[in-house]
């Protein structure tokens, strides 16, 4: 079960760095040497030179072109929970782009898109501390300030705020308006997990029954959307019948 006190006035702690090879690791790195490491910490990097995304895909960040950071939270929930925090960040950083005039829409599992051009992607992953609670990474690559050639030299469609708007933004200052939606998203996830975020995730990244084609490595499974089940895992209705899908790339 997930917490039922909501931590109130979520406190963000930052650390920014020139450059780093990874946040993730980074911040995993603390964790482990610092097992009361505080709920709200954040390394963020003008640079990232070997970030990791799902797949062990690698994701590059140019110096001050995109927002790269990672949050550490403290929990006591169940890893079942944990895909759940990250379509709830997902959620807040669509929250953050529709707030400058951006129509995104999340995607099932972490990222999320403009159009069929991503522009956001999150990995989480957990770090065992002591007396039975964990702690949560939740790292998050923003394309901001990535330019149409940038976008078009990567193997996969790309898009950036820069591209959107035709305006650049403060990568440092896009960080802090990004806090307020993510401290409200945290909230709801603590409070009822996947159930709490479940009709506007649904609403986002859906609709039920458009069709879907979900591949993990070398398995391929085709069909339509049949819903979301209690932790956030995708129903896919095949010609077989219902699959429970956990992890995959959807198109």
């Amino acid at each position: 079960m997930l917490k039922k006190e909501v931590r109130q006035g979520m406190k963000f702690n930052i650390q920014w760095f020139d450059q780093l090879p990874s946040t993730n690791a980074y911040l995993r790195g603390l964790a482990d040497e610092n097992r009361a490491l505080p709920s709200g910490t954040v390394i963020a990097a003008r640079e990232q030179t070997a970030g990791r995304g799902r797949q062990n895909r690698q994701w590059r960040s140019a110096p001050n072109r995109n927002l790269c950071f990672s949050l550490f939270l403290r929990t006591d929930a169940e890893l079942i929970n944990i895909p759940a925090l990250t379509m709830a960040a997902a959620l807040a950083v669509d929250d953050l782009l529709h707030d400058q005039g951006i129509s995104s829409e999340p995607k099932w599992p972490n990222d999320v898109l403009v159009g069929r051009r991503k522009i956001c992607g999150i990995l989480s992953g957990h770090v065992a501390l002591d007396g039975g609670a964990r702690g949560i990474i939740i790292g998050i690559g923003l394309n901001i300030n990535m330019t149409a050639e940038e976008a078009a030299a990567i193997d996969r469609p790309a898009t950036s705020i820069l591209i959107e708007t035709g305006r650049t933004a403060d990568v440092s200052q896009t960080l802090e308006k990004l806090f307020q939606p993510l401290e409200k998203r945290i909230a709801q996830w603590e409070s009822g997990g996947f159930e709490a975020i479940r009709e506007e995730w649904t609403l986002k990244a859906g609709p039920v029954g458009k069709p879907l084609a979900v591949h993990d490595g070398e398995i391929g499974k085709s069909g339509t959307l049949a819903g979301f089940g209690l932790h956030g895992e995708l129903l896919l209705q095949t010609a077989n019948g219902m699959e429970t899908i956990w992890s995959g790339d959807v198109s």
